[in-house]
């Protein structure tokens, strides 16, 4: 199974951290992983991958929220990210930032479920 292809499938974490220098410092030894620096776009980006394989990235806080705490997040792929946004909608959700494209990779949503945890749902338009 892809999962970046399979409807359902957790398909990528990501850690969004001010010091993104000291969590490859923990993080890289700490579980072996190999840490490739590259924009996503504008942003700084850390690709983390796994026994030769992309599995996550860090980033710093989006310029609108600088003091966001560090959090690890995970993105759910879906095939229709409108269809998600609205089912979710109408399961007792919410949507917390529409759709957002990713330059070269797709479109992403953050939802918060009706218990409160929160996830993003992910359609790519080049599935790896």
């Amino acid at each position: 199974m892809n999962p970046f292809k399979q409807h359902g499938a957790f398909s990528w974490c990501e850690l969004v951290t001010p010091d993104v220098a000291a969590a490859k410092e923990f993080y890289g030894p700490l579980f072996g992983w190999t840490l490739k620096e590259g924009p996503i776009g504008t942003i700084p980006y850390t690709v983390i991958e796994a026994g030769g394989r992309e599995i996550g990235g860090m980033a710093p806080p989006p310029p609108n929220q600088p003091t966001m705490p560090p959090t690890w997040g995970v993105y759910i792929t879906v095939d229709d990210i409108e269809a998600t946004v609205e089912q979710a909608k109408a399961l007792g959700g919410k949507v917390l930032l529409p759709p957002i494209p990713i330059e070269g990779t797709g479109k992403f949503t953050l939802i918060q479920d009706p218990q409160g945890a929160t996830f993003c749902a992910i359609e790519y338009t080049q599935p790896s």
